[in-house]
This record gives structure tokens, sequence and C-alpha cells, in this order.
């Protein structure tokens, strides 16, 4: 299982890298192995403002589908539209391919989230 250095990571294995003014939100390396092969991707809304913890995105798998939550506050501003017709990028390189970026106003938003040290550690327990 990778775990990346300079991403921060969130209880229910989405990770955010801060670029700026930007939020690239994906699901973990752990996430996409525990799903097995995924099949489908529903990409959000551009526009869309969510507050911490609501349902940004599903993903289905062969074994089931998951609620992926937004691990910040903000508004979409970008999806990642290969994932519409090319779902199982996920599982080739979970780090590479975001789900959205989402609009980064708030860096208290980010003391709920884990360090990649933090994120081992959690994951050794499941």
């Amino acid at each position: 299982m990778e775990i990346r250095e300079g991403l921060y990571y969130s209880k229910d294995h989405e990770w955010v890298r801060i670029e700026g003014d930007r939020a690239y939100i994906g699901i973990t390396d752990y996430a996409q192995d525990s799903l097995g092969s995924i099949v489908y991707v529903e990409i959000p809304k551009e526009g869309k403002a969510l507050s911490k913890g609501e349902v940004l995105s599903v993903v289905e798998s062969v074994k089931a589908a998951s609620d992926i939550f937004a691990p910040i506050s903000g508004t979409v501003v970008e999806i990642n539209q290969a994932l519409a017709d090319n779902p199982e990028l996920i599982n080739e390189s979970p780090y590479e391919n975001y789900i959205a970026i989402m609009s980064f106003e708030n860096a208290d938003d980010l003391s709920d989230l884990l360090s990649p040290t933090q994120y081992e550690e959690l994951t050794k327990g499941e």
C-alpha cells in the first residue's frame, strides 16, 4: 500500500493535495485496493458548493458502492472527466487520478485531516 508524503488524508480514505487556492481530492491506494475493480465513478457537478463531510461523489466497484466525502468545504471548480469513461484509472494510479478539484479557502479544514504517518497508523488497525 502506498501512502504519499505531501498529502493530507481523511479517516474515510480520501486524500487531499493543496496547490495554492485549489484542493485536489481523490481516494487513497488503501481505498481502491479495498474496493477492488472500480467500474463507475459518479462525477460531481462543477460549481457545486459542499461543506466538509458532505458527499462529493460515489465510487462503485465489483464489491460495493462507497460514498466519497468532501474532506474540506469549498466549491467544485474542476472535475476529472476521464474517470467517466475510464473509472479503472483510480485502480491504476489513485494519486494521479483525482476525482475533483475544489476551491480551498479555509486552512482550518486541514486540522481534522491526517498526516501520512497518522494515516498509516489508521490503516494498520483496519
